[in-house]
């Protein structure tokens, strides 16, 4: 068993690096906490997130430059982000041209007594859901 354990990256595939450092750090409000280019192997690497690397997960950005669009599958989800305020989160990515998938409500589906929160879904450039989750 290993000792010590923590998540330290997720890692998407994306058709244009710059397009998708606009959507996770211009408009999500994320950092681009390192990027490596590799010429020989033809793609580039960027690290974004809210924390650094040190202490919180963050997502790798694979730039394959060859390839502009990808297949998700059906078995990946979306990706989660605590919010302040579901809503106004939401009417500011709308006003940035960003698609609103599931407007802000309660999670359908909950039981009465249990999880009540306000959740979003957008979609990043290449299509990945995210979800944003108020968190007060």
């Amino acid at each position: 068993m290993v000792a010590s354990k923590r998540l330290l990256h997720t890692m998407i595939r994306v058709g244009n690096l710059d397009r998708s450092l606009d959507f996770y750090v211009g408009k999500l409000g994320m950092r681009e906490l390192r990027r490596q280019n590799f010429p020989e192997g033809r793609f580039s690497l960027s690290f974004i997130g809210y924390g650094d690397e040190a202490d919180s997960a963050v997502i790798e950005l694979t730039d394959n430059w060859d390839e502009n669009e990808y297949t998700h599958g059906s078995g990946f989800g979306h990706l989660a982000i605590a919010v302040g305020d579901v809503e106004q989160v939401c009417a500011q990515l709308e006003q940035q041209g960003v698609i609103v998938l599931r407007s802000p409500g309660p999670m359908l589906h909950a039981p009465d007594e249990g999880i009540r929160d306000v959740i979003a879904f957008v979609e990043d450039p290449d299509g990945y859901r995210i979800e944003l989750i108020e968190t007060p």
